[in-house]
C-alpha cells in the first residue's frame, strides 16, 4: 500500500531500554515524508505571502489574482488527495453510488496489531499546525478587507477560506469521526459538566 512505509517492517533489537528509548524518540521525531511535508506548507505560506507582497511586487490585480488563486488550488488538491493520507493517514471525498445520491466519506488509517504507525509526531505536528493556523489568516484577511473596503481582494481571500477552510473541516472529521460521534461527544462532556455542578454545589454560591 502507497500509504506504508516499506522500512516499518524492518526493527533493530536494541540490547538496553536505554537504546530502545533513543530509538522511539528517533522515530517519533522523524519526518518520513519530507517532500509532502514540504508541499502541504508550500502553497498556502506561498499564497499568503503574495498576497502581503503582491502589490509592492506588481501593480496588475489581475496577475496577483491568478497566481494566488493557482496555489489555493493546488494547495486544495496537494492537502486532500496526498498529504493527508501520507502525513497523518486520514482522507476524505465524495462519491457517487449506484442511485445517483452524492455521499462524502471521511476514513482514518486504523493502527495495525502491532500498534505500529506510519505518520510521526514531527510529521502530525507539521500537518494540524499548517491545517489550522493558514484558514485562520484567511479569516484575518477576509475582515481585513471587509473593514478596509477593498472590494476587488474580497473574491481572492473568500477563495482562500473557502479552499482551505473545506480542507480543515474533513480532516476534523475524519480525526473526530461522524457527526453522531462528535454530537455524543458534547452531550456527554455537557453532562458531566451539570454532574460537577451538582456534586459541588458550593462552587456557585453568589458572592
Amino acid at each position: 500500500s502507497p500509504l506504508q512505509d516499506s522500512n516499518d517492517d524492518i526493527e533493530d533489537v536494541s540490547l538496553f531500554d536505554a537504546d530502545d528509548d533513543v530509538s522511539r524518540r528517533s522515530k517519533k521525531s522523524k519526518i518520513r515524508h519530507p517532500v509532502a511535508s514540504f508541499f502541504h506548507l508550500f502553497f498556502r505560506v506561498s499564497a499568503i505571502v503574495v498576497y502581503l507582497l503582491c502589490e509592492l511586487l506588481t501593480s496588475s490585480f489581475i496577475a496577483c489574482m491568478v497566481t494566488i488563486i493557482l496555489l489555493l488550488s493546488c494547495d486544495f488538491w496537494a492537502v486532500k488527495n496526498v498529504t493527508g493520507r501520507l502525513m497523518v493517514g486520514l482522507r476524505w471525498w465524495n462519491q457517487v453510488d449506484d442511485d445517483g445520491r452524492s455521499h462524502w466519506v471521511f476514513e482514518a488509517r486504523k493502527v495495525s496489531a502491532q500498534g505500529s504507525k506510519t505518520s510521526s509526531e514531527a510529521e502530525s505536528r507539521i500537518f494540524w499546525l499548517g491545517l489550522i493556523t493558514c484558514p485562520m489568516i484567511w479569516v484575518i484577511f477576509a475582515f481585513s478587507a471587509l473593514f478596509s473596503f477593498k472590494v476587488k481582494w474580497l473574491a481572492v481571500v473568500v477563495m482562500g477560506v473557502v479552499l482551505q477552510g473545506a480542507n480543515l473541516y474533513g480532516y476534523i472529521r475524519c480525526k473526530v469521526g461522524s457527526r453522531k460521534n462528535l454530537t455524543s461527544m458534547a452531550t456527554n462532556y455537557l453532562g458531566k459538566q451539570f454532574l460537577r455542578q451538582v456534586r459541588f454545589p458550593g462552587f456557585w454560591k453568589p458572592s
